[in-house]
């Protein structure tokens, strides 16, 4: 639990980083307009979009961890099927809930400590129900939002986080009317991203 905390704590600030970085760049989408998408939900509404994130037969038993007043994560739900919820994770305007099991948490929180490639052992499973963000470049999309990047909205979708390669695997590696694509190809981070509705891809 004390790595889901870690990585919990971690994208908080992380959220808070990128909020920072996007408002001083307000060419891009979704840059400079409010800011961090949680400010000012209560824990209750905090809790419900956290939630929101997951199938409910799957959010309905997961742990809820939110920011608290100091701006630390706390845990608001205690839960028992070993996923867990977060209501945002990109600090940007609209708010992109999480919900994921132990084996994503491991993979996420090995990304935000810069190991040089994840270590679960099982492949992770993790939800974006209301959708989320990613940085593109030269048309490619980046790990991390960079110089020259915009932000681009990904609607709603979930993640199988375990080694793919799109060549080998004959997926693309952008959004496509496919259904699935490979996200941060080429890196050991490369994971399968499959959307809810395939029409809403790009």
């Amino acid at each position: 639990m004390q790595y889901v905390l870690r990585l919990l704590v971690g994208l908080f600030l992380l959220s808070l980083m990128t909020t920072g970085a996007l408002a001083a760049e307000p060419h891009q989408k979704g840059a400079g307009h409010g800011g961090n998408g949680i400010k000012g939900m209560n824990q209750d509404q905090l809790i419900k979009l956290a939630l929101s994130a997951a199938p409910w037969h799957v959010a309905k038993d997961a742990t809820v961890m939110v920011p608290g007043a100091d701006g630390k994560m706390v845990e608001a739900k205690k839960g028992t099927n070993g996923f867990t919820c977060i209501p945002d994770i990109d600090g940007m305007p609209k708010p992109d809930p999480m919900c994921g099991d132990a084996a994503s948490m491991q993979w996420a929180n090995d990304l935000m400590s810069g190991a040089p490639k994840p270590t679960n052992t099982t492949p992770g499973i993790a939800y974006m129900a209301k959708g989320g963000w990613h940085f593109e470049k030269d048309a490619k999309i980046v790990m991390k939002n960079e110089e020259g990047a915009k932000a681009v909205q990904e609607p709603p979708h979930w993640m199988v986080f375990w080694p793919v390669d799109s060549k080998t695997s004959g997926m693309p590696s952008m959004p496509t009317a496919f259904g699935a694509y490979v996200m941060f190809e080429g890196t050991p981070y490369a994971h399968l991203m499959i959307y809810q509705n395939p029409m809403k891809m790009k």
